[in-house]
């Protein structure tokens, strides 16, 4: 409405402003999109019932045999284990609940496993249950996302390619971070696509705090898609410039306050009140977060990492480079159908070059597609620390692009260009299929001559999409699905026959060629079904660690050990692979007689138990279910403690056992992985050695620190 006056009346009233009319949001003319209101009622009859079936699918393939894989990542398993007996470790995320240390990452996580922990008691399904329903909750948001554009079928689409994913199937069985992340991001992605919709501040600032708990989740990894979200907002939302700006403005500072508000709090604690920050180099957040975890990641400059610390540690994890998703590394974990969505997304834009500003189906594609590219070339070209198992956060821009652009596409099939678009990602789809399916030749090995010949069946009917009858262009729609999805499917069933657990689970079967890189170990290289948790090193081995005949590693003090896949039994780099003293990537195994020992007379000791390396300690732990001093946090590179403060408490009684066969690398680099930390694991071993007599317990190695303990003379 106007408040024009009339020409020939005067008058004294001051009358408001006009509001700013609101761009429309969408064009009913527009191919391929659905009005938001109508779309919730034109659904058709088969929309509800596909969904419910699609998330009963996905829950059962996230629940199946989910115990197979006990505590999973004991690292996480303990610290929640921790949170369970104080609420203090809660808070802060540590890894034991005497709070010596915490993870080397902040507790969102932790504080969902640990509320169902508290409920249901720690064990395998209280901690992955939650990991698995963050899973179907993020496929239903993604389906909610994509359907409330483009319609149902795109909205099952999409939801689909997430849930059979591989790296999804095994994240959202698994308790890291990645499942919690995933899940806030994609909620952000439905916030966002809600405010370019309405243009209401309101969902950005929703969005800004979902993006901000990502951070309380995983750090820096959370804001990747922040560029991506503020772009397709200010290009596509309604309003005036000036009002996009605005909000984006506002948004940003919620996304301040729901990122750093944990951070001020934790600081504001004194250090001596509180416990080390893990993962940092002089026990502060702010080093965690724009170092090991921030930055580093990206120039491979992390002091403290297992990779070196230095600006020459982005060789020890892989070579970088635009293709470093697609190669053995990644490639099978999710890039089957990132040509596709590329292609999908490409063509979609060429249908919209010339549509209004704020047109669907391009703010869509842009949605999608920037959250794609964006973490993709992030993951690419990082330097530092990098697991394949990180590229879980691209499943959901990889469904939407699949889903948006393939809809999109087929409803402008009567041209011929994006049928032309069609046929040819079908084709790049089946023969991507078939190139990650060859990489494993004695799997299944007549299931990649069957995805490309139903890929090329299928290209050549979208070809003559425009003058089929209806039965027969869903058929060839149906064989298109089928090509695309046939080597994930397979690749997701054999993730879930097959249990993980240790620091760097993989997807999938064994892979032909695979380097020594990290996530191609456990189930790797042997055959499928054994346990998948060593996770190894691109670039080669850690220094001082030379690979041998059979799955045998030599460790830098000669000795040798099989690898968990072989034997499970855990690797340790300080010395040698192998034993009950566990090592970098998986948790150490105690005896019977040995955890008896540790939980005799707990109570009088702060901890039962200290050793180098958080995965060392984590089997410990939760055999205890006593706290246990990890020595150096998780790589056992953390400077804390100084031998002086180990002395402290061993004097005070605080400390009942030592073990001397950590798992970090402190010990067995030298000064290479972070020389302060090295040197303190060696002196202190040293100093137990020089001053306490050792005995075998259960097979295992120890020293009494307790004021009864066998002091040298």
């Amino acid at each position: 409405m106007r408040y024009d006056e009339p020409e020939n009346v005067t008058s004294t009233l001051t009358l408001p402003p006009e509001p700013e009319p609101l761009e429309p949001a969408t064009s009913t003319e527009v191919v391929g999109t659905v009005d938001a209101d109508e779309a919730a009622t034109r659904d058709p009859r088969w929309a509800r019932p596909a969904l419910f079936l699609l998330l009963a699918a996905t829950a059962f393939l996230y629940l199946w045999d989910l115990s197979a894989s006990g505590y999973a990542n004991s690292f996480y398993s303990a610290a929640v284990q921790a949170g369970t007996h104080s609420w203090q470790a809660f808070f802060f995320g540590s890894f034991d609940s005497s709070n010596f240390i915490t993870v080397d990452k902040p507790p969102a996580s932790l504080w969902v496993m640990e509320l169902s922990a508290r409920i249901f008691g720690v064990n395998s399904w209280s901690l992955l249950v939650p990991e698995a329903l963050m899973g179907v909750a993020t496929v239903g948001v993604l389906y909610a996302t994509v359907k409330r554009w483009f319609g149902a079928g795109a909205g099952l689409i999409a939801g689909a390619i997430l849930a059979l994913t591989p790296v999804a199937v095994l994240m959202f069985r698994f308790n890291n971070p990645d499942a919690l992340l995933v899940l806030l991001l994609t909620l952000a992605a439905y916030a966002i696509t809600r405010g370019i919709e309405d243009g209401r501040t309101r969902w950005i600032m929703l969005a800004s705090v979902l993006i901000g708990t990502g951070f309380i989740t995983k750090m820096m990894q959370a804001f990747v898609v922040v560029p991506g979200f503020a772009l397709v907002y200010l290009i596509a939302a309604p309003g005036s410039t000036r009002r996009r700006i605005g909000q984006l403005l506002a948004g940003g500072v919620a996304l301040l306050a729901a990122s750093f508000w944990w951070v001020v709090a934790v600081m504001a604690v004194p250090a001596s009140s509180r416990p080390y920050i893990g993962g940092s180099q002089n026990n502060s957040l702010w080093n965690l977060i724009f170092g090991y975890n921030g930055f580093g990641r990206l120039t491979g400059n992390e002091s403290g990492s297992v990779g070196g610390g230095g600006g020459n540690a982005g060789p020890n994890w892989g070579p970088t480079g635009w293709n470093r998703m697609f190669n053995t590394e990644f490639g099978g974990q999710i890039s089957w159908l990132v040509p596709a969505a590329l292609i999908l997304a490409a063509g979609g834009l060429w249908l919209t070059w010339s549509r209004p500003r704020t047109d669907r189906l391009r703010a869509g594609l842009l949605l999608w597609g920037a959250w794609l590219l964006v973490t993709g070339l992030t993951f690419s070209f990082a330097s530092g620390i990098i697991h394949p198992y990180y590229t879980v956060a691209l499943a959901p821009a990889v469904g939407g692009l699949v889903g948006i652009g393939g809809v999109g596409l087929w409803r402008a099939r009567s041209e011929l260009l994006p049928r032309i678009f069609l046929a040819v990602a079908v084709i790049v789809a089946a023969w991507w299929s078939y190139d990650l399916l060859n990489r494993s030749p004695n799997w299944l090995p007549g299931l990649r001559i069957m995805v490309l010949l139903a890929g090329v069946a299928a290209a050549a009917g979208l070809l003559f999409a425009d003058s089929l009858r209806r039965e027969m262009a869903l058929g060839v729609v149906a064989l298109a699905i089928a090509a695309g999805g046939a080597g994930p499917l397979a690749y997701s069933l054999n993730t879930v026959r097959t249990a993980h657990d240790g620091a760097l689970p993989t997807a999938g079967p064994a892979v032909q060629g695979a380097s020594f890189g990290p996530g191609r170990g456990g189930a790797r290289p042997g055959a499928a079904g054994a346990r998948g948790g060593l996770g190894t090193f691109p670039g080669g081995p850690p220094a001082g660690v030379t690979p041998g005949q059979g799955g045998r590693f030599t460790g830098p003090q000669g000795g040798q050990g099989q690898l968990p896949g072989g034997t499970g039994t855990a690797p340790s780099f300080g010395g040698q692979f192998g034993g009950q003293a566990g090592g970098l990537l998986n948790a150490s195994r105690p005896s019977a007689e040995l955890v008896a020992a540790l939980k005799a007379n707990a109570g009088s000791y702060t901890w039962v138990l200290a050793i180098t390396g958080a995965n060392s300690a984590a089997g410990y732990q939760l055999a205890s279910d006593e706290p246990v001093m990890a020595i150096g946090g998780f790589n056992g590179t953390d400077p804390t403690p100084t031998l002086a403060q180990f002395q402290e408490y061993v004097q005070a009684g605080k400390i009942h056992y030592y073990i001397a066969s950590g798992g970090g690398f402190g010990g067995a680099r030298g000064g290479a992985a972070g020389g302060k930390t090295s040197s303190a694991s060696s002196e202190i071993a040293a100093w137990v050695a020089a001053n306490y007599t050792s005995t075998t317990i259960g097979g295992t190695t120890v020293y009494d620190l307790s004021s009864n303990g066998a002091r040298r003379a």
